[in-house]
Protein backbone atom coordinates (compact mmCIF):
# COMPACT_ATOMS: atom_id res chain seq x y z
CA UNK A 1 0.00 0.00 0.00
CA UNK A 2 2.50 2.30 0.79
CA UNK A 3 3.85 2.01 -3.02
CA UNK A 4 0.95 2.45 -4.51
CA UNK A 5 0.43 5.56 -2.62
CA UNK A 6 3.66 7.12 -3.32
CA UNK A 7 2.19 6.74 -7.34
CA UNK A 8 1.57 10.38 -6.41
CA UNK A 9 5.00 11.73 -4.98
CA UNK A 10 6.56 13.49 -7.46
CA UNK A 11 10.67 11.87 -9.05
CA UNK A 12 13.24 12.83 -7.14
CA UNK A 13 16.58 12.51 -7.69
CA UNK A 14 18.79 9.44 -6.92
CA UNK A 15 20.46 11.73 -3.97
CA UNK A 16 21.04 9.82 -0.71
CA UNK A 17 19.71 12.77 1.04
CA UNK A 18 21.68 12.23 4.19
CA UNK A 19 21.21 16.39 4.77
CA UNK A 20 18.02 17.62 4.83
CA UNK A 21 16.92 20.43 2.96
CA UNK A 22 15.65 21.82 5.87
CA UNK A 23 15.30 19.50 8.86
CA UNK A 24 11.76 18.43 10.02
CA UNK A 25 12.65 18.77 13.72
CA UNK A 26 11.50 16.60 16.71
CA UNK A 27 8.72 18.59 16.59
CA UNK A 28 6.28 21.27 14.29
CA UNK A 29 6.31 24.68 14.55
CA UNK A 30 3.46 25.41 16.64
CA UNK A 31 -0.10 25.98 15.08
CA UNK A 32 -3.02 27.35 15.63
CA UNK A 33 -4.96 26.44 19.05
CA UNK A 34 -8.02 24.60 17.29
CA UNK A 35 -7.16 21.60 16.23
CA UNK A 36 -7.38 21.73 11.84
CA UNK A 37 -10.11 19.06 9.96
CA UNK A 38 -8.33 16.05 8.34
CA UNK A 39 -9.45 17.71 4.67
CA UNK A 40 -6.63 20.31 5.75
CA UNK A 41 -3.60 17.95 5.87
CA UNK A 42 -1.12 18.40 2.98
CA UNK A 43 -1.71 16.17 0.38
CA UNK A 44 0.64 15.36 -2.30
CA UNK A 45 -0.07 16.84 -5.54
CA UNK A 46 0.28 14.79 -9.65
CA UNK A 47 -1.85 12.54 -11.22
CA UNK A 48 -1.83 8.81 -9.39
CA UNK A 49 -2.92 6.98 -12.42
CA UNK A 50 -0.07 8.56 -14.56
CA UNK A 51 3.12 7.67 -12.14
CA UNK A 52 1.43 4.04 -11.18
CA UNK A 53 1.62 3.46 -14.50
CA UNK A 54 5.56 4.42 -14.44
CA UNK A 55 6.28 2.54 -11.48
CA UNK A 56 4.17 -0.60 -12.99
CA UNK A 57 6.55 -0.19 -15.81
CA UNK A 58 9.37 -0.61 -13.99
CA UNK A 59 8.60 -3.54 -12.08
CA UNK A 60 9.45 -2.23 -9.05
CA UNK A 61 10.42 0.87 -6.81
CA UNK A 62 13.47 0.90 -5.82
CA UNK A 63 13.81 4.50 -4.76
CA UNK A 64 10.75 4.47 -2.52
CA UNK A 65 12.85 5.27 0.87
CA UNK A 66 14.51 8.51 -0.87
CA UNK A 67 11.17 9.39 -2.63
CA UNK A 68 9.48 9.52 0.90
CA UNK A 69 12.22 11.66 2.55
CA UNK A 70 11.83 14.29 -0.66
CA UNK A 71 7.94 14.74 0.20
CA UNK A 72 8.52 15.01 4.06
CA UNK A 73 11.32 18.00 3.11
CA UNK A 74 8.96 19.53 0.32
CA UNK A 75 5.33 18.76 2.74
CA UNK A 76 6.46 19.02 6.33
CA UNK A 77 6.32 15.97 8.77
CA UNK A 78 3.08 15.15 8.25
CA UNK A 79 0.96 14.69 4.70
CA UNK A 80 -1.85 12.61 3.57
CA UNK A 81 -2.73 11.00 0.24
CA UNK A 82 -6.67 9.17 -0.94
CA UNK A 83 -6.43 6.20 -2.73
CA UNK A 84 -9.97 4.41 -3.37
CA UNK A 85 -11.78 6.18 -0.21
CA UNK A 86 -9.22 5.63 1.78
CA UNK A 87 -7.11 7.97 3.50
CA UNK A 88 -3.47 7.42 4.71
CA UNK A 89 -1.38 9.24 6.33
CA UNK A 90 2.40 9.93 6.51
CA UNK A 91 4.25 11.14 9.63
CA UNK A 92 8.12 10.74 10.96
CA UNK A 93 8.48 12.37 13.96
CA UNK A 94 9.05 10.81 17.66
CA UNK A 95 5.82 12.44 19.16
CA UNK A 96 3.71 11.48 16.78
CA UNK A 97 4.99 7.67 17.07
CA UNK A 98 4.65 7.94 20.86
CA UNK A 99 0.65 8.97 20.12
CA UNK A 100 0.00 6.08 18.36
CA UNK A 101 1.40 3.70 20.30
CA UNK A 102 -1.33 5.28 23.54
CA UNK A 103 -3.90 4.38 21.43
CA UNK A 104 -2.79 1.01 19.64
CA UNK A 105 -5.03 -0.56 21.81
CA UNK A 106 -5.32 -4.82 22.18
CA UNK A 107 -5.99 -5.57 18.31
CA UNK A 108 -3.74 -3.54 16.41
CA UNK A 109 -5.23 -3.33 12.59
CA UNK A 110 -2.38 -4.11 9.73
CA UNK A 111 -3.32 -3.89 6.13
CA UNK A 112 -2.73 -7.49 4.43
CA UNK A 113 -0.28 -7.70 2.16
CA UNK A 114 -2.69 -8.92 -0.79
CA UNK A 115 -0.19 -11.06 -3.19
CA UNK A 116 0.29 -13.03 -0.18
CA UNK A 117 -3.25 -13.63 0.82
CA UNK A 118 -4.03 -14.09 -2.51
CA UNK A 119 -1.64 -17.18 -2.39
CA UNK A 120 -3.11 -18.85 0.88
CA UNK A 121 -6.71 -18.21 -0.67
CA UNK A 122 -6.07 -19.91 -3.68
CA UNK A 123 -3.78 -22.73 -2.11
CA UNK A 124 -6.48 -23.45 0.77
CA UNK A 125 -4.03 -22.72 3.37
CA UNK A 126 -4.29 -20.90 7.12
CA UNK A 127 -3.16 -17.76 7.38
CA UNK A 128 -0.45 -16.98 10.24
CA UNK A 129 -0.16 -14.36 12.13
CA UNK A 130 1.09 -11.81 9.61
CA UNK A 131 -1.78 -12.23 7.53
CA UNK A 132 -4.26 -12.20 10.50
CA UNK A 133 -5.90 -9.29 12.17
CA UNK A 134 -8.64 -8.67 15.08
CA UNK A 135 -9.45 -11.55 17.53
CA UNK A 136 -8.02 -14.59 15.49
CA UNK A 137 -4.84 -12.62 15.27
CA UNK A 138 -4.73 -12.16 19.03
CA UNK A 139 -5.33 -15.85 20.26
CA UNK A 140 -2.60 -17.03 18.00
CA UNK A 141 -0.03 -14.42 18.90
CA UNK A 142 -0.91 -14.98 22.24
CA UNK A 143 -0.45 -18.46 21.86
CA UNK A 144 3.03 -17.99 19.83
CA UNK A 145 4.79 -15.36 22.36
CA UNK A 146 5.85 -18.10 25.34
CA UNK A 147 8.18 -20.01 23.09
CA UNK A 148 8.99 -17.08 20.58
CA UNK A 149 9.60 -14.00 22.18
CA UNK A 150 9.39 -14.40 25.80
CA UNK A 151 12.86 -14.53 27.49
CA UNK A 152 12.17 -17.85 28.51
CA UNK A 153 11.85 -18.89 24.79
CA UNK A 154 15.20 -16.86 24.25
CA UNK A 155 17.25 -18.58 27.03
CA UNK A 156 16.32 -21.97 25.11
CA UNK A 157 17.68 -21.09 22.12
CA UNK A 158 20.24 -19.11 22.10
CA UNK A 159 23.06 -22.03 22.69
CA UNK A 160 21.46 -23.69 19.55
CA UNK A 161 22.17 -20.02 17.69
CA UNK A 162 25.70 -19.96 19.32
CA UNK A 163 26.47 -23.01 18.22
CA UNK A 164 26.52 -21.93 14.44
CA UNK A 165 27.58 -18.77 14.95
CA UNK A 166 30.64 -20.53 16.68
CA UNK A 167 31.20 -22.81 13.73
CA UNK A 168 30.67 -19.76 10.92
CA UNK A 169 33.64 -18.52 12.53
CA UNK A 170 35.57 -21.33 12.71
CA UNK A 171 34.68 -22.26 8.95
CA UNK A 172 36.22 -18.67 8.05
CA UNK A 173 38.97 -19.11 9.98
CA UNK A 174 40.57 -22.36 8.46
CA UNK A 175 39.55 -20.67 5.05
CA UNK A 176 41.78 -17.58 6.03
CA UNK A 177 44.24 -19.26 7.10
CA UNK A 178 44.99 -21.28 4.09
CA UNK A 179 46.36 -18.24 2.84
CA UNK A 180 49.91 -16.90 3.36
CA UNK A 181 48.79 -13.76 4.02
CA UNK A 182 46.42 -14.80 6.87
CA UNK A 183 43.21 -13.08 4.84
CA UNK A 184 40.30 -13.57 2.58
CA UNK A 185 39.14 -11.02 0.63
CA UNK A 186 35.27 -11.96 -0.40
CA UNK A 187 31.69 -11.07 -1.14
CA UNK A 188 30.71 -12.30 2.33
CA UNK A 189 26.99 -12.42 1.15
CA UNK A 190 26.47 -15.64 0.27
CA UNK A 191 27.87 -16.98 3.79
CA UNK A 192 25.76 -14.57 5.78
CA UNK A 193 22.62 -16.21 3.83
CA UNK A 194 23.97 -19.67 4.64
CA UNK A 195 24.11 -18.62 8.28
CA UNK A 196 20.88 -17.12 8.99
CA UNK A 197 19.17 -19.83 7.11
CA UNK A 198 21.49 -22.63 9.44
CA UNK A 199 20.68 -20.66 12.80
CA UNK A 200 16.80 -19.89 12.20
CA UNK A 201 16.65 -23.69 11.20
CA UNK A 202 18.07 -24.79 13.84
CA UNK A 203 16.07 -22.64 16.30
CA UNK A 204 12.91 -23.54 14.63
CA UNK A 205 12.83 -27.00 13.87
CA UNK A 206 15.80 -28.27 15.88
CA UNK A 207 17.64 -29.42 12.51
CA UNK A 208 20.87 -28.70 11.31
CA UNK A 209 21.13 -28.11 7.20
CA UNK A 210 24.95 -28.40 6.88
CA UNK A 211 24.64 -24.85 5.30
CA UNK A 212 28.38 -23.87 6.08
CA UNK A 213 30.12 -26.73 4.58
CA UNK A 214 31.68 -26.68 1.08
CA UNK A 215 28.24 -27.73 -0.59
CA UNK A 216 24.94 -26.77 0.71
CA UNK A 217 21.90 -28.87 -0.35
CA UNK A 218 20.10 -28.07 -3.63
CA UNK A 219 16.58 -27.92 -1.22
CA UNK A 220 18.67 -24.95 0.60
CA UNK A 221 19.55 -23.40 -2.53
CA UNK A 222 16.18 -22.79 -3.56
CA UNK A 223 14.74 -21.98 -0.76
CA UNK A 224 17.50 -18.74 -0.64
CA UNK A 225 16.08 -18.40 -4.27
CA UNK A 226 12.36 -18.56 -4.12
CA UNK A 227 12.61 -15.93 -0.93
CA UNK A 228 14.22 -13.76 -3.70
CA UNK A 229 11.61 -14.32 -5.83
CA UNK A 230 9.00 -13.91 -3.52
CA UNK A 231 9.81 -10.26 -2.02
CA UNK A 232 10.35 -9.08 -5.62
CA UNK A 233 7.43 -10.14 -6.97
CA UNK A 234 5.18 -8.63 -4.26
CA UNK A 235 6.70 -5.45 -4.63
CA UNK A 236 5.42 -5.51 -8.23
CA UNK A 237 2.28 -7.29 -7.15
CA UNK A 238 1.56 -4.57 -4.60
CA UNK A 239 0.80 -1.32 -7.13
CA UNK A 240 -2.33 -2.58 -8.03
CA UNK A 241 -5.51 -4.06 -7.01
CA UNK A 242 -5.43 -7.92 -7.51
CA UNK A 243 -8.41 -8.19 -10.03
CA UNK A 244 -6.22 -5.99 -12.37
CA UNK A 245 -3.29 -7.18 -12.08
CA UNK A 246 -4.01 -10.60 -12.88
CA UNK A 247 -4.77 -9.32 -16.17
CA UNK A 248 -1.71 -6.70 -16.27
CA UNK A 249 1.02 -9.35 -14.38
CA UNK A 250 0.15 -13.07 -15.29
CA UNK A 251 3.90 -13.96 -15.32
CA UNK A 252 4.42 -12.29 -11.97
CA UNK A 253 1.68 -13.85 -10.43
CA UNK A 254 2.58 -17.33 -11.09
CA UNK A 255 6.21 -16.47 -10.39
CA UNK A 256 4.80 -15.14 -7.09
CA UNK A 257 2.96 -18.52 -6.35
CA UNK A 258 5.47 -20.83 -7.47
CA UNK A 259 7.75 -18.73 -4.98
CA UNK A 260 5.79 -19.15 -2.07
CA UNK A 261 4.74 -23.40 -3.02
CA UNK A 262 9.03 -23.57 -2.62
CA UNK A 263 8.95 -22.12 0.82
CA UNK A 264 5.52 -23.77 1.80
CA UNK A 265 7.26 -27.14 0.82
CA UNK A 266 10.86 -26.08 2.33
CA UNK A 267 8.73 -25.57 6.03
CA UNK A 268 6.18 -28.40 5.52
CA UNK A 269 9.19 -31.27 5.19
CA UNK A 270 10.74 -29.85 8.20
CA UNK A 271 8.15 -29.79 10.62
CA UNK A 272 6.49 -33.29 9.24
CA UNK A 273 10.20 -35.18 10.01
CA UNK A 274 9.38 -33.20 13.65
CA UNK A 275 5.69 -34.19 14.18
CA UNK A 276 6.49 -37.76 13.19
CA UNK A 277 9.76 -38.01 15.48
CA UNK A 278 7.04 -36.56 18.09
CA UNK A 279 4.98 -38.84 17.87
CA UNK A 280 6.91 -41.54 18.30
CA UNK A 281 7.98 -40.25 21.82
CA UNK A 282 8.77 -36.82 23.65
CA UNK A 283 12.20 -35.60 23.26
CA UNK A 284 14.75 -35.29 26.08
CA UNK A 285 16.10 -32.03 25.30
CA UNK A 286 15.16 -28.88 24.04
CA UNK A 287 14.33 -29.12 19.97
CA UNK A 288 13.42 -26.01 19.41
CA UNK A 289 10.33 -23.58 18.57
CA UNK A 290 7.87 -26.07 16.74
CA UNK A 291 8.40 -28.77 18.69
CA UNK A 292 7.17 -27.16 21.54
CA UNK A 293 4.37 -25.64 20.00
CA UNK A 294 3.59 -29.02 19.16
CA UNK A 295 3.90 -30.25 22.59
CA UNK A 296 1.90 -28.11 24.59
CA UNK A 297 -0.98 -28.55 21.50
CA UNK A 298 -2.44 -24.99 22.13
CA UNK A 299 -2.59 -24.43 18.62
CA UNK A 300 -3.67 -26.71 15.68
CA UNK A 301 -1.35 -28.49 13.60
CA UNK A 302 -2.53 -25.97 10.90
CA UNK A 303 -2.22 -22.95 12.72
CA UNK A 304 1.65 -23.87 13.77
CA UNK A 305 2.50 -24.50 10.16
CA UNK A 306 0.80 -21.29 8.87
CA UNK A 307 2.79 -19.04 11.93
CA UNK A 308 5.70 -21.48 11.10
CA UNK A 309 6.09 -20.35 7.65
CA UNK A 310 5.85 -16.77 8.48
CA UNK A 311 8.82 -17.33 10.62
CA UNK A 312 10.69 -19.07 8.26
CA UNK A 313 10.28 -16.53 5.26
CA UNK A 314 10.99 -13.70 7.45
CA UNK A 315 14.20 -15.02 9.12
CA UNK A 316 16.54 -14.76 6.30
CA UNK A 317 16.83 -11.58 4.75
CA UNK A 318 15.49 -9.52 7.41
CA UNK A 319 18.60 -10.77 9.37
CA UNK A 320 21.22 -11.47 6.56
CA UNK A 321 21.16 -7.57 5.37
CA UNK A 322 21.44 -5.81 8.79
CA UNK A 323 24.48 -8.21 9.18
CA UNK A 324 26.15 -7.33 6.14
CA UNK A 325 25.62 -3.60 6.61
CA UNK A 326 26.88 -3.88 10.17
CA UNK A 327 30.02 -5.22 8.94
CA UNK A 328 30.16 -2.96 6.09
CA UNK A 329 30.17 -0.11 8.51
CA UNK A 330 32.72 -1.79 11.11
CA UNK A 331 35.04 -2.25 8.16
CA UNK A 332 35.07 1.29 7.05
CA UNK A 333 34.88 2.76 11.23
CA UNK A 334 37.88 0.81 12.35
CA UNK A 335 38.27 2.83 15.44
CA UNK A 336 34.14 1.83 16.40
CA UNK A 337 35.35 -1.68 15.22
CA UNK A 338 37.94 -1.71 18.10
CA UNK A 339 35.70 -0.88 20.85
CA UNK A 340 33.49 -3.61 19.69
CA UNK A 341 36.05 -6.00 19.74
CA UNK A 342 37.27 -4.97 23.14
CA UNK A 343 34.13 -5.44 24.74
CA UNK A 344 34.10 -9.03 23.00
CA UNK A 345 37.17 -10.11 24.10
CA UNK A 346 36.58 -8.91 27.77
CA UNK A 347 32.86 -10.65 27.83
CA UNK A 348 33.71 -14.11 25.91
CA UNK A 349 34.77 -15.50 29.49
CA UNK A 350 31.40 -15.14 30.62
CA UNK A 351 29.35 -15.50 27.04
CA UNK A 352 31.67 -19.05 26.84
CA UNK A 353 30.32 -20.34 29.73
CA UNK A 354 26.75 -19.41 29.22
CA UNK A 355 25.75 -17.94 26.07
CA UNK A 356 22.68 -16.44 27.19
CA UNK A 357 24.76 -14.05 28.94
CA UNK A 358 25.31 -12.26 25.46
CA UNK A 359 21.80 -10.55 25.87
CA UNK A 360 23.44 -8.09 28.75
CA UNK A 361 27.29 -8.39 28.63
CA UNK A 362 27.29 -6.87 25.28
CA UNK A 363 25.54 -3.24 25.52
CA UNK A 364 27.68 -1.73 22.93
CA UNK A 365 27.16 -4.30 20.20
CA UNK A 366 23.54 -3.85 21.10
CA UNK A 367 23.78 -0.63 20.59
CA UNK A 368 25.62 -0.97 17.04
CA UNK A 369 22.82 -2.83 16.19
CA UNK A 370 20.73 -0.41 16.65
CA UNK A 371 22.58 2.15 14.88
CA UNK A 372 22.91 -0.02 11.71
CA UNK A 373 18.73 -0.33 12.19
CA UNK A 374 18.61 3.69 12.33
CA UNK A 375 20.51 4.14 9.23
CA UNK A 376 19.56 0.59 7.23
CA UNK A 377 15.79 -0.03 8.12
CA UNK A 378 14.73 -3.35 6.70
CA UNK A 379 11.21 -2.29 6.66
CA UNK A 380 11.03 1.30 5.70
CA UNK A 381 7.97 1.98 7.54
CA UNK A 382 5.39 0.89 10.11
CA UNK A 383 1.45 1.02 9.73
CA UNK A 384 -1.31 1.21 11.78
CA UNK A 385 -5.04 1.67 11.17
CA UNK A 386 -5.98 3.72 13.88
CA UNK A 387 -8.62 2.18 16.20
CA UNK A 388 -9.81 5.55 18.14
CA UNK A 389 -9.98 9.36 16.71
CA UNK A 390 -6.43 11.03 17.55
CA UNK A 391 -4.53 14.54 16.44
CA UNK A 392 -1.38 14.04 15.07
CA UNK A 393 0.55 17.86 14.70
CA UNK A 394 -2.70 19.75 15.27
CA UNK A 395 -4.62 17.68 12.52
CA UNK A 396 -7.55 15.63 13.34
CA UNK A 397 -6.91 11.93 12.59
CA UNK A 398 -10.32 9.90 12.35
CA UNK A 399 -10.52 6.19 13.33
CA UNK A 400 -10.14 4.16 10.57
CA UNK A 401 -7.48 5.62 9.06
CA UNK A 402 -4.22 4.27 7.65
CA UNK A 403 -1.23 6.02 9.26
CA UNK A 404 2.40 5.23 8.15
CA UNK A 405 5.67 6.02 10.47
CA UNK A 406 8.35 6.09 7.83
CA UNK A 407 11.51 4.54 9.52
CA UNK A 408 14.21 5.46 7.17
CA UNK A 409 12.89 9.38 7.41
CA UNK A 410 13.34 9.10 11.13
CA UNK A 411 16.72 7.94 11.44
CA UNK A 412 18.58 10.25 9.08
CA UNK A 413 16.83 13.06 10.67
CA UNK A 414 19.21 15.94 12.07
CA UNK A 415 16.37 16.92 14.29
CA UNK A 416 16.29 13.64 16.43
CA UNK A 417 19.53 12.39 15.85
CA UNK A 418 23.09 14.11 15.93
CA UNK A 419 25.02 13.68 12.78
CA UNK A 420 22.75 10.90 11.55
CA UNK A 421 25.37 10.58 8.80
CA UNK A 422 27.60 9.52 11.65
CA UNK A 423 28.19 5.36 12.18
CA UNK A 424 28.14 6.19 16.06
CA UNK A 425 26.82 3.58 18.35
CA UNK A 426 27.33 5.12 21.19
CA UNK A 427 24.76 7.26 20.78
CA UNK A 428 22.45 4.69 22.07
CA UNK A 429 23.97 4.34 25.63
CA UNK A 430 24.50 8.02 26.35
CA UNK A 431 22.20 8.86 29.26
CA UNK A 432 20.67 12.53 29.99
CA UNK A 433 20.87 13.52 26.59
CA UNK A 434 17.10 14.44 27.08
CA UNK A 435 14.51 12.75 25.17
CA UNK A 436 14.45 8.96 23.90
CA UNK A 437 15.43 8.06 21.36
CA UNK A 438 13.10 5.90 18.97
CA UNK A 439 14.09 2.17 18.08
CA UNK A 440 11.52 1.00 16.27
CA UNK A 441 12.91 -1.34 13.46
CA UNK A 442 10.92 -4.30 14.38
CA UNK A 443 7.30 -2.39 15.35
CA UNK A 444 6.14 -1.74 18.34
CA UNK A 445 3.53 -2.41 20.85
CA UNK A 446 1.66 -5.79 20.72
CA UNK A 447 2.03 -6.61 17.37
CA UNK A 448 6.12 -5.39 17.22
CA UNK A 449 7.64 -8.49 15.05
CA UNK A 450 7.07 -12.24 16.43
CA UNK A 451 10.69 -13.04 15.43
CA UNK A 452 12.55 -10.34 17.03
CA UNK A 453 14.03 -12.17 19.66
CA UNK A 454 15.61 -14.92 17.29
CA UNK A 455 16.92 -12.13 14.82
CA UNK A 456 18.19 -10.16 17.28
CA UNK A 457 19.74 -13.00 19.12
CA UNK A 458 21.39 -14.45 15.74
CA UNK A 459 23.07 -11.07 14.43
CA UNK A 460 24.52 -10.44 18.35
CA UNK A 461 26.49 -13.80 18.78
CA UNK A 462 27.45 -13.90 15.24
CA UNK A 463 29.04 -10.56 15.23
CA UNK A 464 30.64 -11.42 19.11
CA UNK A 465 32.57 -14.24 17.21
CA UNK A 466 33.69 -12.03 14.55
CA UNK A 467 35.15 -9.48 16.77
CA UNK A 468 36.72 -11.66 18.12
CA UNK A 469 38.45 -13.80 15.70
CA UNK A 470 38.92 -11.28 13.03
CA UNK A 471 39.74 -7.47 11.52
CA UNK A 472 36.88 -6.61 8.73
CA UNK A 473 38.60 -4.15 6.62
CA UNK A 474 37.07 -2.76 3.63
CA UNK A 475 38.81 -0.05 0.54
CA UNK A 476 35.74 1.78 0.04
CA UNK A 477 34.51 4.65 2.25
CA UNK A 478 31.29 5.63 -0.03
CA UNK A 479 27.97 5.02 1.14
CA UNK A 480 26.44 2.14 -0.10
CA UNK A 481 23.12 2.30 -2.48
CA UNK A 482 20.37 0.94 -1.08
CA UNK A 483 17.38 0.03 -3.13
CA UNK A 484 13.79 -1.18 -1.76
CA UNK A 485 12.40 -4.56 -2.73
CA UNK A 486 9.65 -4.62 -0.30
CA UNK A 487 13.14 -4.26 2.33
CA UNK A 488 16.03 -2.59 2.30
CA UNK A 489 18.93 -3.47 0.82
CA UNK A 490 22.22 -2.81 -0.66
CA UNK A 491 22.21 -2.74 -4.39
CA UNK A 492 25.86 -4.21 -4.02
CA UNK A 493 27.94 -4.42 -1.44
CA UNK A 494 32.16 -3.67 -1.60
CA UNK A 495 34.54 -6.60 -0.41
CA UNK A 496 35.03 -7.27 2.98
CA UNK A 497 38.92 -8.43 3.69
CA UNK A 498 38.86 -10.86 7.30
CA UNK A 499 42.34 -11.33 8.87
CA UNK A 500 42.67 -13.69 11.79
CA UNK A 501 43.34 -12.14 14.79
CA UNK A 502 46.10 -14.16 17.00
Amino acid sequence: MALWAMADVWTAGPQLALRWARALGTTAAPGPKAVLPFEALPQCPGNRWVRLLHIWKERGFEDLHLRMQRAFQELGPIFRYDVGGRHIVYVTLPEDVERLKQVDGYQPHRTVMEPWLAHRQHRGHKCGVFLLNGPEWRLDRLRLNPDVLSPQAVHKYVPLVDRVAREFCQVLKSKVLQNARGSLTLDIQPSIFHYTIEASNLALFGERLGLLGHSPSPASLNFIHALEAMFKSTVQLMFMPRGLSRWTSPKVWKEHFEAWDSIFQYANNSIQKIYQELALGRPRHYSGIVAELLLHADMTLDAIRASSIDLTAGSVDTTAYPLLMTLFELARNPDVQQALRQESLLAEPTVSENPQKATTELPLLRAALKETLRLYPVGIFVERKVSSDLVLQNYHIPAGTLVHVQLYCLGRNPAVFTRPERYHPQRWLNRGSGTRMPYLAFGFGPRQCLGRRLAETEMLLLLHHVLKNFQVETLTQEDVKMIYRFILMPSTLPLLTFRAIS
